[in-house]
């Protein structure tokens, strides 16, 4: 895409968006999980584990199975785009929005953030600015319910074992213990900071948001804190007008699309382990750590989890998939349907989505001079 091209349409802001999702960016997770994963393998290979792999009807059909989940993740996500703007997108568009949503998370850096490259993409579809502020963060109140919901339910049915494999009880924790504590309860403010600003009371949470660009540390971010505390306004004008029948289907949705991303590795594993049990309880205390493993990934210093992912995997899972070697096989296998997956097709998509908004702009700009000519 020529740079002319981006000057003329887009604002220095909206740039700044799309330089952040440009396909060149797949470049850099993409080496990084090549290098982590291909180091791994060969810190961990044991011809005698591997030669034990025979991929057999049973391999096929359970990751077909996972292959499976992913296209409902994706459909679920879709569904949920689709209730949050009242039907406003088509099945296709929403399904084309959801990948380049999913790509801008796997490449933005934190900077940025997915939530801003939500933000432009829905305003460049021609959305009200409240209902999109009402989309991006609902969305995210949205995952964090899941999340702070059901894992105290996983925590009180099968115990502290759900963190990591060996912690018994809060008093074995250790630093992967102590990261999990600290990025739930993260996660638990800041999704509680936006449910009050977005159903009590919004005006506070703005308030306060640009009062902290006062601190000099702050200071280069007062416009975007402006901009969010008027997103959380907006958004809270537009939730007061929505019934119990909307939160609960675009609920159902995230809690969806959030289990069929850990009933995948779930599948992988019944693939690869033979003697993983296949009884209910063993299945949901491994979702349930699965569940677990990315509350701590959601807070990863690299981009989408980039080599960070396939680093923790095996950790978090050897209790059910002992062999490291055959561990970090599932995980790849995990990162190619789940991440360089959407990266590769965001990179398709989304320089023809750019190129339909700037020639969208253009007859817009044509037809204006055609009425005042």
């Amino acid at each position: 895409m020529a740079q002319d091209e981006l000057n003329d349409n887009f604002n220095e802001q909206q740039q700044e968006v799309l330089r952040s999702i440009r396909v060149s960016r797949v470049i850099v997770p993409i080496l990084i999980g090549i290098g982590v994963v291909g180091y791994m393998l060969w810190r961990q290979y044991d011809p005698e584990e591997f030669s034990k792999i025979n991929w057999t009807l049973h391999t096929t059909f359970w990751v077909g199975m996972s292959f499976l989940l992913l296209v409902i993740r994706h459909l679920a996500y879709a569904k949920r785009l689709r209730i949050l703007s009242n039907k406003f997108f088509s099945w296709k568009k929403c399904i084309e929005l959801i990948f380049i949503w999913e790509f801008s998370s796997a490449v933005s850096p934190t900077s940025v953030g997915g939530s801003a490259v939500a933000l432009f993409i829905l305003s460049q579809e021609k959305l009200s600015t409240a209902k999109t502020a009402t989309i991006v963060l609902y969305s995210a109140i949205l995952d964090t319910i899941f999340f702070v919901g059901t894992l105290p339910i996983l925590l009180f049915f099968f115990g502290t074992e759900i963190i990591r494999p060996g912690i018994s009880s809060f008093g074995d924790i250790d630093g992967w213990g102590y990261t999990f504590l600290g990025a739930y309860l993260l996660m638990l403010t800041y999704g509680f900071v936006f449910f009050y600003g977005l159903f009590i009371n919004p005006r506070p949470i703005r308030k306060f948001l640009i009062s902290m660009t006062k601190l000099k540390w702050f200071r280069r971010y007062r416009h975007k804190a402006i901009e969010l505390g008027n997103d959380i306004i907006h958004a809270s004008r537009e939730m007061k007008l929505k019934d119990f029948k909307f939160h609960i289907s675009a609920f159902l949705s995230t809690a969806t699309a959030w289990s069929c991303r850990f009933l995948l590795l779930n599948c992988l594993i019944i693939a690869f382990v033979d003697n993983v049990g296949m009884d209910a309880a063993s299945q949901i205390k491994l979702y349930a750590r699965l569940e677990a493993m990315f509350v701590i990934m959601a807070f990863s210093p690299t981009p989408g989890g980039a080599g960070f992912a396939e680093v923790v995997f095996p950790g978090f899972v050897y209790d059910y998939v002992p062999s490291k070697g055959i561990a970090v096989l599932i995980a790849s296998i995990w990162r190619l349907f789940t991440y360089y997956t959407y990266l590769l097709i965001g990179a398709v998509i989304i320089p023809n989505w750019i190129r339909e908004r700037i020639n969208a702009r253009n007859r817009k700009r044509f037809l204006k001079k055609l009425e005042n000519s």
